[in-house]
């Protein structure tokens, strides 16, 4: 992107960087009415795909090239920062079963591990391609994806190959579940996924995940997962982990006991999984993944208690084939108002800054100069919006090259 370019006509500029534009996203301590920094009658100036000057409209310096939103809101581009993208095949009737009252214990993971295998590299690409400017023509600017639906050392350094042609933020998630043809050396596959598999894998990924969930017979134990997040930082690779979905477990304070960036899910936490969180809130995000809860009738994850206890919270997609096939953060934000008890503007900032803090980035989730000029368009005067008109195509990426 050459030259310069005014984004100007913007009704109510969400900054989500503080009253004074500056606010970098690891600061906690300024409450998300505070943190949005609302601006009436706005514009930004971007330069080289960075933001280079925020202020009022009508004291905008001369640019290049010029766009007028015509009044509509303008915030920062969501950072999903938890998404299975990569895979073939459909679980409709999964998703069926469940509404009809089947539980969902993680086996149906395996459906689409078989589908992805028997894929070609020119089909995963296409499917990818499409999710992603899904995501993206719906306001996410920032993708985390993740592996898992491979499961051998080739299928799984081929998913993160192909990731990561669409971000940097690629995980390792060859522990997902024990395939089916493993489940009579549990332990062997643990040597294959720390062995062979992550040596495969590192070089394309960013981070590495472990599904951690003694309440699936699929999943891992706590100890289990300690081996594969230690095998995991000892390549280099930074901590995330998938806990506490199916019922009560170790994954979140085995999460902050590593350091992690990131303990996803968060749906059955206990005090001392609180205390804990709260504790390393400047290190460990508690994300947050309602569309799973809507797409398999189980409870929602307890938002207000986390943010009462001073807990750093992210909302992300969770979008995968098989408990929440959807992409929508802005369905994840009126979700988050609807049931998990959050505000409109601590939604919003958890979908944006929480995001940002999960994967470690300072560079996204906020409209601050020397940030990535990700923005995202309303169709509305305002990010109230978001919640109060849910399921509607209001949100799209603003693209100015």
């Amino acid at each position: 992107m050459g030259g310069s370019h005014l984004v100007t006509g913007i009704g109510q500029l969400v900054t989500c960087a503080g009253p004074d534009g500056d606010l970098p996203v690891s600061e906690r301590a300024v409450p998300a009415e505070q943190r949005l920094g609302v601006r009436e009658r706005a514009a930004v100036v971007v330069e080289d795909g960075l933001v280079a000057w925020v202020g009022p409209a009508s004291a905008a310096p001369a640019t290049d090239e010029v766009t007028d939103v015509g009044g509509r809101a303008v915030v920062p581009g969501f950072v999903d920062s938890h998404s299975h993208l990569v895979y073939a095949g459909d679980r409709s009737a999964e998703f069926t079963a469940r509404m009809a009252g089947e539980p969902y214990d993680g086996g149906g993971i395996g459906v689409s591990v078989a589908a992805t295998r028997a894929a070609s590299d020119d089909e995963l690409r296409r499917l990818l391609a499409a999710r992603v400017a899904e995501a993206r023509a719906l306001g996410t600017t920032t993708l985390e994806v993740k592996g898992g639906y491979g499961l051998t050392v080739e299928d799984e350094a081929r998913a993160l190959r192909l990731a990561r042609e669409v971000t940097p933020e690629t995980t390792f998630l060859g522990a997902h579940v024990v395939p089916p043809e493993a489940r009579e050396d549990r332990a062997g596959y643990l040597r294959l996924v720390t062995g062979p598999m992550l040596a495969a894998c590192a070089p394309h990924a960013r981070w590495v995940d472990v599904f951690c969930e003694p309440n699936s017979p699929h999943a891992f134990t706590g100890e289990e997962a300690r081996v594969v997040l230690e095998a995991g930082r000892d390549a280099g690779l930074g901590l995330r982990v998938h806990g506490n979905q199916l019922g009560p477990g170790p994954g979140a304070r085995l999460a902050v006991e590593l350091g992690a960036a990131s303990v996803d899910h968060c749906t059955f936490l206990d005090d001392a999984d609180v205390a804990a969180l709260a504790d390393a809130a400047d290190v460990t995000v508690a994300t947050l993944l309602p569309g799973v809860e809507f797409s398999t009738r189980m409870p929602y994850p307890d938002a207000r208690r986390l943010l009462d206890a001073g807990v750093s919270v992210a909302l992300a997609s969770d979008c995968n084939p098989g408990t929440c096939n959807t992409a929508s953060m802005p369905f994840v934000v009126a979700l988050a108002v609807r049931e998990l008890r959050m505000t409109a503007a601590e939604a919003l900032v958890a979908a944006t800054v929480g995001g940002a803090r999960a994967l470690r980035r300072d560079d996204v989730g906020r409209v601050a100069v020397g940030a990535r000029a990700d923005l995202v368009v309303l169709e509305a005067p305002g990010h109230e919006h978001l919640a109060y008109r849910p399921g509607m195509p209001i949100a799209r990426a603003l693209d100015l090259g």
